[in-house]
C-alpha cells in the first residue's frame, strides 16, 4: 500500500453548547456549502472533511481538541461571553495547540469573545455580530469560506501581509449597455471595502499600457467573475476573457443578469457555475453576496479537486500517465490534451452522465472519476452486498465529532457506485419514508435513468410486523417497485401462536418486544446468509428494537458465520464500539450488559423473558467472539491487506471508505 492516505484540508469547528442558537445556523450553511449536499447527490459540490467540537452539558468542554488529519487543517472557534466566562471552556480554547498545520480563526460572537488570550492572543476575530440579521448566512459564508481559501490553499510566508494572500477576482463584463458596467462596479465596491482582491480594467490599466498584456497578466492567479448582460456573449474581448481564464484552467463564475435576450451563450462560457441576478442596478447588497458566494465556493472547489486529485493519483487510486482537470471535459480542453500524446483524463466526483459523455469515445479518450470508470458497469453484477448502516443518535458532538448528515453521504456514496457496477444490495430497514432505506432506493431509482440498462436491484429485508401495511406504506411500495424488491419473513414459530400476521403488534410489553427480537433476529440471519459481504457504519447503542443494537447483532452473526465484512468505524455508534475493541482487546461500556439495561427502558424485563426461551443477547460470547477475532483474518476475508483494513476501522473520509470497499469487492470477484 502506498503511505497513508491524508486529505490537503480539513475544517474543525468548536463552540460552547449555550450559543448553539445563534452558531448553528452559520453551522448549517457552511455544512451546504462545503459538505457534499446529501439533497443533491449529483451535484458538483464541494466534499471538504468537517468535523465539530462541542457538548451537551454547559459546564463540560468536548473531551478532546481537533487534531490534524489533514496537510492543513482550519480551527473556527466561535467565541463569546460563555467562553471567556467559563473557565473550564476558557482553558479549553486557549489550550487548543499551536502548530505548522493547524490554523486557528476565532469568531466573535459578541464582543466579549474578543478577550481570550493563549492560542488565541492576538489573532483578528471574524465580528460576526456586525453581519445584517437579513443577510447572515451570506455574510457567514462568505467571511469563512474566504479564510479557508487563504489557509487551505494559498502559500502564505512569513511577513506575508493579509491582502495579499486574498482571492483575486477578475471583473469581465461588457462596456456597452449599462447592466454589465453598474453590476461591476458595484461589486467592485464591495470587494474594495473587504479583504479581497479584483481587478476592474476601468482602473486597474493605466494609460498607455497594452490592453492584451495586462489582462493576461492578471487572469492566470484570478478567478473570472464574468456578468453575463444582454450584449457579453458577442463582445470580442470578453470572449477573449473567457478562452484565456479556460486556457490556464482558473475558476470562472457566470453572472446572468440578462435584461431581456441573448442571441448566442458563447460555448467556451459554459461547464461552469452561474447566479442569476436581476438586471436593474444597482445590486443590492444580498445579490452581491450572493454572487461572492459563488465566486469563493468555486475558487475553493477548483483548487481543493485538482489537489485532491493529485493526492488520489499519488495513492494509486488513478493511474500514473491521466490528466487531472478540474472540471468534466470539454472538446477544446480534450483536443488540447490528445496534442500532448495524452488519452487518460481524470475529473472530480460525480461523473456525468453517459449521454452528455458520448462524444469522448469519438475522439478516443477515456474519461473517468477518482472512483468511477465506465469499464465498472457492471463489474459486481455477481455480488449481493448486504448495507448495515442506520443513524447514530446525537450526542451533541462531545464524543462523535461527525454531523449525521455524514453518514447518509457515506450510505449514498456507496449506494451509488455498488449499484452503478450492478451488485444487487440487501437492507434490512424498516419502511419510514425519512429512513436510510429511502436513501438507497432514491439512489437506485436516480441510477436507473442515468444508466438506462438494466435496472439497479434493491432488496429491502423486513421481519414482521414492519410490513404490515397502512396507505402510507402502499404508497411508499408503489414509488419504488421498479427498483425494489421486498423480502417478507414470516413470524418464527417459537411465537407465532396467537398472533394474526395480518396485525401490527406494537412493541409496548416485554412479551411484544420478545416476539419482536425474534423476528428481527431471524430475518438477519437470513438476509445475512444469503449475501457475498456486508459493510457496517454507525448503528444505534440504545432506542433500538429488538434483544440488541441491530447492527451488532448482524455484525455477531457475520462474523459466526465468517461472512466478509467490512466495519467502518469513524461513523461512530455500534461499529465504532466493535472496532475500538478489535483494535484496543478491551470490551467497552456500550458493549456490555449493564450499559445497555442502564441506557434501554424496559431491557432487563426483555432480557429475563428472553432468558427463560434461551433466546437472551449473551454478551459474553459477544465478548468471546470480538476477542478472538483478528483484523488479519478480517482483511484477508474481504480481499484487502491488514493496513487497508485498519484504515478502514478509522478514516472518516468517505471516498477514502468507499474506494477500500470497492477495492475489498473486487479482489472477492471469481477469477476469470
Amino acid at each position: 500500500m502506498n503511505a497513508a492516505f491524508i486529505p490537503s484540508l480539513a475544517v474543525h469547528f468548536i463552540w460552547h453548547p449555550s450559543d448553539a442558537g445563534t452558531v448553528y445556523p452559520v453551522l448549517d450553511e457552511i455544512r451546504k456549502s462545503f459538505a457534499r449536499d446529501k439533497d443533491r447527490p449529483f451535484s458538483r459540490g464541494l466534499n471538504i472533511p468537517l468535523f465539530f467540537y462541542s457538548s451537551q452539558n454547559p459546564n463540560e468542554t468536548p473531551d478532546s481538541h481537533p487534531r490534524a488529519v489533514a496537510t492543513r487543517n482550519i480551527v473556527f472557534v466561535f467565541t463569546s461571553v460563555n467562553t471567556t466566562g467559563q473557565p473550564d471552556w476558557m482553558v479549553y480554547i486557549e489550550s487548543l495547540p499551536v502548530t505548522d498545520d493547524m490554523y486557528i480563526i476565532p469568531v466573535a460572537i459578541d464582543s466579549s469573545g474578543l478577550g481570550h488570550g493563549g492560542a488565541l492572543r492576538g489573532l483578528n476575530c471574524i465580528r460576526s455580530y456586525d453581519w445584517p440579521i437579513e443577510s447572515k448566512e451570506l455574510h457567514a459564508i462568505v467571511a469563512l469560506a474566504h479564510e479557508i481559501y487563504r489557509y487551505g490553499f494559498v502559500n502564505i510566508k512569513p511577513g506575508d501581509a493579509g491582502k495579499n494572500t486574498s482571492i483575486n477576482v477578475f471583473l469581465s463584463h461588457a462596456k456597452v449597455g449599462d447592466t454589465g458596467r453598474l453590476h461591476a462596479e458595484e461589486i467592485r465596491r464591495f470587494i474594495d471595502n473587504s479583504n479581497m482582491n479584483r481587478f476592474f480594467d476601468a482602473t486597474e490599466i493605466s494609460p498607455g499600457f497594452p490592453f492584451e498584456e495586462e489582462i493576461e497578466k492578471y487572469i492566470p492567479n484570478s478567478t473570472l467573475l464574468a456578468i453575463e448582460s444582454d450584449v457579453y456573449s458577442s463582445r470580442y474581448w470578453c470572449q477573449r476573457e473567457v478562452l484565456s481564464a479556460k486556457h490556464h484552467n482558473r475558476p470562472i463564475v457566470m453572472v446572468d443578469c440578462l435584461d431581456e435576450y441573448e442571441d448566442r451563450i458563447f460555448p467556451a462560457a459554459s461547464n461552469v457555475p452561474c447566479v442569476h441576478v436581476p438586471s436593474d442596478a444597482p445590486l443590492s447588497e444580498r445579490n452581491i453576496l450572493r454572487v461572492l458566494v459563488a465566486v469563493i465556493l468555486e475558487t475553493i472547489r477548483h483548487n481543493h479537486a485538482i489537489v485532491s486529485l493529485k493526492i488520489y493519483k499519488s495513492q494509486g487510486w488513478i493511474d500514473a500517465d491521466c490528466e487531472l482537470i478540474p472540471r468534466p471535459p470539454e472538446i477544446r480542453q480534450v483536443l488540447s490534451i490528445k496534442e500532448q500524446g495524452k488519452k487518460n483524463i481524470c475529473y472530480p466526483e460525480p461523473p456525468i452522465f453517459s449521454d452528455e459523455a458520448d462524444w469522448h469515445k469519438q475522439l478516443e479518450v477515456d474519461t473517468f472519476t477518482p472512483l468511477w470508470s465506465l469499464s465498472d458497469r457492471n463489474i459486481l453484477n455477481c455480488m449481493r452486498v448486504g448495507i448495515s448502516i442506520s443513524d447514530v443518535p446525537a450526542d451533541g458532538f462531545s464524543n462523535n465529532r461527525l454531523h449525521a448528515d455524514h453518514l447518509v453521504r457515506l450510505a449514498q456514496d456507496l449506494a451509488r457506485h455498488l449499484l452503478a457496477r450492478s451488485a444487487t444490495l440487501l437492507y434490512g430497514g424498516d419502511l419510514r419514508p425519512d429512513g436510510f432505506t429511502a436513501f438507497i432506493l432514491d439512489e437506485a431509482a436516480i441510477l436507473k435513468e442515468r444508466l438506462r440498462g438494466e435496472q439497479p436491484y434493491v432488496e429491502n429485508h423486513l421481519s414482521w410486523p414492519l410490513y404490515v401495511s397502512d396507505q402510507e406504506i402502499v404508497a411508499w411500495r408503489a414509488k419504488y417497485h421498479q427498483v425494489m424488491e421486498s423480502k417478507e419473513y414470516e413470524i418464527p414459530d417459537d411465537v407465532a401462536v396467537g398472533l394474526s400476521k395480518d396485525e401490527f403488534l406494537p412493541p409496548n410489553t416485554a412479551k411484544n418486544s420478545y416476539i419482536w427480537s425474534r423476528c428481527l433476529t431471524e430475518m438477519r440471519k437470513s438476509s445475512i446468509s444469503t449475501s457475498t459481504a456486508r459493510i457496517c457504519a454507525g448503528g444505534k447503542l440504545s432506542g433500538y428494537k429488538g434483544k440488541m443494537p441491530g447492527v451488532l447483532e448482524e455484525i455477531s452473526i457475520a462474523l459466526d458465520t465468517q461472512k466478509p465484512i467490512f466495519l467502518l468505524g469513524a461513523f461512530g455508534g455500534v461499529v465504532g464500539e466493535v472496532c475500538k475493541v478489535l483494535s484496543d482487546g478491551v470490551i467497552t461500556d456500550p458493549l456490555t450488559e449493564d450499559w445497555q439495561i442502564s441506557h434501554n427502558v424496559g431491557y432487563a424485563d426483555l432480557q429475563e423473558l428472553a432468558r427463560s426461551y434461551k433466546q437472551e443477547c449473551d454478551y459474553d460470547a459477544i465478548k468471546g467472539t470480538l476477542s478472538s477475532v483478528r483484523i488479519a483474518q478480517l482483511s484477508s476475508q474481504v480481499g484487502l491487506k491488514e493496513d487497508e483494513y485498519k484504515r478502514l476501522m478509522v478514516s472518516p473520509f468517505v471516498d477514502e471508505c468507499v474506494h477500500l470497499v470497492l477495492k475489498g469487492l473486487k479482489h472477492l470477484l471469481p477469477a476469470s
